[in-house]
């Protein structure tokens, strides 16, 4: 069965995961209390509601129960972004991820059982970082304070080694959990598999081992 997303609040952060949600071909309600953005939205989202994410009546009625995962998107409002939270938690929505403007309003989503706290910025930014430091790296994902998944290229360095030879996992405490190789992506490549020049390593783990990986292993 499909899966059922609910956005709340669309600024520029949420209306772009609604946009985002319909390009994949997925089902997606986009909730605001601005009658205007509602308007805007009921033409490109499945649903589009005016409803108050504080209002336990109002999520309710709109069956939010019935939603896999929600998103808290809301501009200035830290309040409003914190209560609403917390009622989708209380409500059973088994996935709940909010949008956090600082880090005082990221401790408080996670103290009260966000599934995944969201800092735009500070992500983009990180990920920026990575890549300008590193021409090796495409890609910067990051998973937790500590853990992060990495996109890199494979330079001639690497060339015609197998993972066994490599031992990501034993220099760096990290581990190269795919290769992608021209239009197909091999996943859990075992120890056998030899590294070619051109390949996209994905590397997970924690980020201090990665960053070693990026400076000395590749």
């Amino acid at each position: 069965m499909k899966k059922q997303y609910a956005v709340f609040g669309l600024g520029q952060f949420g209306g772009s995961l609604v946009k985002s949600f319909v390009e994949l071909g997925e089902d997606v309600l986009a909730i605001d209390t601005n009658p205007s953005k509602v308007k805007e939205y009921s033409k490109i989202a499945t649903h589009a509601v005016q409803a108050n994410g504080v209002d336990e009546t109002s999520l309710k009625e709109i069956g939010i129960r019935n939603f896999d995962h929600a998103f808290v998107s809301f501009g200035e409002n830290i309040e409003a972004s914190i209560l609403t939270s917390l009622l989708l938690k209380d409500l059973g929505v088994p996935r709940v991820w909010s949008k956090a403007q600082n880090d005082y309003h990221h401790k408080v989503l996670s103290k009260i059982g966000v599934d995944r706290v969201i800092q735009p910025e500070r992500e983009m930014a990180r990920r920026v970082a990575h890549h300008t430091v590193s021409d090796n790296v495409i890609d910067y994902i990051e998973l937790s304070e500590d853990y992060s998944m990495v996109e890199i290229f494979s330079t001639n360095k690497l060339h015609g080694k197998s993972l066994a030879e490599l031992s990501v996992r034993e220099k760096y405490g990290c581990s190269i959990v795919g290769i992608q190789r021209e239009n197909k992506i091999i996943v859990s490549p075992g120890y056998d598999e030899k590294v070619l020049q051109d390949d996209i390593l994905i590397v997970m783990g924690r980020n201090s081992g990665i960053h070693r990986f990026e400076k000395e292993g590749v």
